[in-house]
């Protein structure tokens, strides 16, 4: 039983860090677009205008992006898991990184 209690709790955790991050801003739904590019650039702005972040703009946007990909896990369908993994590679460009360079 305390099983169960502890993984209902950590689910609802990890949802609330994707949707109230002390970090970030996010838009809303930003993870179920289907357009890598609109992530990132979306990822790009909330992590330039926040405040809070306690790193530079890109390991925060790329931590949070890196973040939802391992915590959905399972309930993420390959359609989606591609597309949040092109986004990383997006996230790259928009900050003028070099995409293989995950620096």
């Amino acid at each position: 039983m305390a099983t169960k209690q502890k993984k209902a709790a950590g689910r609802k955790w990890s949802a609330e860090v994707t949707e109230k991050s002390d970090a970030l801003d996010l838009e809303p739904h930003v993870f179920e677009s289907k357009d890598p590019q609109k992530i990132a650039k979306s990822l790009k702005r909330s992590a330039e205008e926040s405040n809070r972040k306690k790193s530079s703009p890109y390991r925060s946007a790329m931590s949070m992006l890196t973040f939802y990909i391992k915590r959905a896990g399972k309930n993420l369908d390959a359609k989606q898991r591609e597309v949040l993994e092109r986004a990383k590679d997006e996230l790259r460009k928009v900050f003028g990184r070099n995409p293989k360079d995950s620096k």
